[in-house]
């Protein structure tokens, strides 16, 4: 964005078995064609200690994959080197995420609550430029522009998409003495210094061990009651009883998952899960496993009498992954204390 921006861009609770309670878990080429190279997951690395926490939030509040915290954190040291100072560019570019004013006045919002929405604040910059890398994300994915859609995202963030779609790609080398072609470049080359290791190592491959290594790069990411689907995080809905805290419903304005929202979210597309935590048990039921057999990425059951409440994933070492309850986040947590171990029912393998 620094030379050349644009204005551019069931189980509920006590559940019903019938109800949807849901209470649980580049590189471009010569010509300038995007090509796809690995993503990374939720691990951070190498960046200053006031802006990961920032980073995080912004990445997991992205219904996208590929606004993985090691992008932004490689488009910030593309930006402004992670400056904290007053910093403006040549061309009007302000703070550590250079914000055109007229763009900042899109996505800028006081996201840091010191009241005042401030580019030059890390909170409100990184927020805003995961927003807009975010939207421009789901702009690639729908243009039918080929290539890697992180790519034309950042192509957008620094040019304008206006430019992405009149060159049908990442703008080639003749474009602006290749400032928006190196731009691309450089930060998706430089991504791997900012992939940190995940935050739950998982070994293996296969439909379990992939699913968890999915589900994990989720987590910090929102308890939302109704949130979520196999697209990714998304605002929830309170019930009358379920997604309030402190007597507020805070799930319809929150972005995040449910417990059985990040178990379909984790196995899709490769195994298709019901939407809810007793229609999921119910339809694993029939591949049971035993206490001492459990595997990466199985699913564990927990319930009220017959009412199944809560699914979590297996996720080694007698430890789960899941979305816990409201005011909570996607975390690991002992099988044993992950919910009442009396209402503990079973596991199941997708």
């Amino acid at each position: 964005m620094k030379k050349l921006i644009t204005a551019a861009v069931t189980a509920i609770t006590v559940l019903l078995v019938t109800a949807i309670g849901l209470l649980a878990i580049v590189v471009t080429d010569d010509d300038a064609q995007a090509t796809e190279i690995p993503g990374g997951g939720g691990g951070l690395q190498g960046v200053p200690a006031e802006f990961q926490p920032w980073i995080l939030k912004a990445a997991n509040a992205c219904k996208y994959p590929e606004l993985v915290p090691a992008l932004l954190a490689a488009q910030l040291n593309q930006e402004s080197g992670f400056r904290t100072d007053h910093v403006v560019s040549d061309v009007g570019a302000q703070g550590p995420a250079q914000f055109m004013p007229g763009t900042w006045s899109t996505w800028g919002r006081d996201d840091d609550h010191n009241g005042d929405a401030s580019p030059f604040d890390i909170g409100d910059a990184v927020m805003a430029q995961g927003r807009m890398m975010c939207s421009l994300i789901g702009q690639a994915k729908h243009s039918g522009i080929t290539g890697d859609v992180r790519a034309l995202a950042l192509a957008g963030y620094n040019a304008g998409w206006a430019r992405v779609e009149q060159y049908h790609g990442v703008p080639p080398k003749s474009f602006a003495n290749g400032q928006t072609y190196d731009y691309v470049q450089l930060i998706l080359s430089t991504m791997p210094k900012f992939q940190g290791p995940g935050q739950l190592d998982v070994h293996g491959h296969g439909d379990g061990p992939d699913a968890l290594r999915k589900a994990a790069a989720r987590i910090g990411t929102p308890y939302s009651w109704g949130g979520g689907s196999p697209q990714g995080p998304s605002k929830g809905f309170c019930d009358g009883t379920n997604g309030y805290q402190n007597g507020s419903c805070v799930a319809s304005s929150t972005i995040g998952f449910d417990c059985s929202s990040l178990t379909q979210y984790a196995y899709w597309p490769n195994i298709k899960l019901p939407r809810t935590a007793a229609d999921q048990y119910r339809a694993t039921a029939d591949h049971p496993v035993s206490r001492s057999n459990l595997k990466p990425g199985d699913l564990l059951f927990w319930a009220h009498g017959a009412a199944i409440y809560h699914v979590a994933m297996y996720a080694g070492d007698g430890n789960v992954l899941q979305a816990p309850r409201t005011g909570r986040t996607v975390s690991t947590a002992p099988l044993t204390s992950a919910m009442p171990e009396s209402d503990y029912v079973g596991a199941t393998r997708p």
